[in-house]
């Protein structure tokens, strides 16, 4: 699914850092901020694994992810979708070229987006 054009503004406009939000097996959600992130594609969107901890643990067991962002202007997304780990390929090379060389970036998560919402609004 790709991102409506609304929300591929706001992604433009949002500021720095975003919500990554996983579940474990037993469906106990982690968030985590992250800061190293890109829109890669109209359906992907790639946060660098610089410090992950459950997060890793939950993408590889399999789990969804939620992206949350906000506007200069406070208005909030989440971008829902199923999450790949990769640790080497095209996304985790693509991530190699973008990211500050300060930080470790082990892998690329790539979320593929799935459903879109503005609040309780569903935009995709």
């Amino acid at each position: 699914m790709l991102l409506p054009e609304i929300v591929k503004d706001a992604w433009d406009k949002r500021e720095p850092a975003i919500v990554l939000t996983t579940v474990d097996k037993a469906g106990v959600a982690n968030s985590i901020y992250a800061t190293c992130v890109k829109k890669i594609a109209e359906d992907k969107i790639v946060v660098a694994d610089n410090y992950f901890d459950k997060t890793r643990a939950n993408i590889i067991a399999g789990s969804q992810g939620v992206i949350l962002f906000i506007t200069g202007e406070g208005k909030s997304y989440q971008v829902k979708g199923s999450i790949e780990y990769c640790k080497s390929g095209e996304f985790f090379d693509d991530m190699k070229n973008w990211l500050d060389a300060k930080y470790p970036g082990i892998a690329a998560a790539v979320l593929t987006v799935e459903k879109v919402y503005s609040g309780a609004e569903q935009l995709a």
